[in-house]
């Protein structure tokens, strides 16, 4: 099938702005020769678990969308499964400020967009797909509460949020510039102590022969 992501974002508005800026054309041929459809990769499932953290896109009854960060463990965004030809993403939403803005808005409209972010490796992921929310006290949230379970993780989920992927696309690396987390970098920082501390012991040894050999 075509590309599924741009063809749900490609309306005729969009379409009207590509005339006019000369990309049209060049949309056109890659979609033709890209297809996907809402089931996720080897590369995109590994990409996902290695994620601690994504932007989720709602839209309200006003039509005013809301972008909230969701964050938690690497791996608390879950890859379910597949289901009816599309994969489900999975996650336990944890209690925040409770102003529920985008709890209320999948109440009005299910469908999201997911935008994940890897600094480092300067990728990015979007996801379009259908949401489903469910209190976690109610009965049928118990299977879905142990899928998307984080032992040892002490923050009380409140809903669990299930997408059923519609599309997705990978961006260009182009003006993502490059950060890394606390996590990332520590096994840089390790090493480099342990270099330090490598050569301050040489240096030492050295001043002490210099010292022997001028007495």
């Amino acid at each position: 099938m075509p590309h599924r992501y741009l063809a749900e974002l490609t309306t005729p508005s969009v379409e009207a702005v590509q005339e006019e800026y000369g990309s049209r054309s060049a949309m056109r041929r890659m979609m033709a020769g890209w297809h996907t459809d809402g089931v996720l990769g080897e590369g995109e499932i590994e990409f996902i678990g290695e994620r601690d953290g994504f932007y989720l896109g709602t839209v309200g009854e006003t039509g005013w969308p809301y972008v909230q960060y969701r964050g938690g463990p690497p791996g608390f965004l879950k890859v379910l499964g597949v289901e009816d030809g599309a994969s489900v993403l999975g996650w336990g939403d944890f209690r925040g400020n409770r102003q529920y803005i985008s709890a209320g808005n999948l109440r009005a409209s299910d469908r999201v967009s997911l935008f994940l972010m890897d600094y480092a490796g300067r990728q990015r992921l979007k996801i379009l797909g259908e949401a489903r929310i469910l209190d976690a006290r109610a009965e049928e949230a118990a299977l879905l509460m142990e899928q998307v379970a984080l032992p040892g993780y002490h923050s009380r989920v409140e809903r669990v949020v299930t997408v059923r992927v519609a599309g997705f696309d990978w961006n260009c690396p182009q003006h993502i510039t490059r950060r890394w987390t606390a996590d990332e970098l520590k096994p840089v920082l390790e090493q480099l102590h342990t270099e330090v501390e490598e050569l301050r012991e040489e240096n030492r040894r050295l001043r002490e022969q210099l010292a022997g050999g001028g007495g």
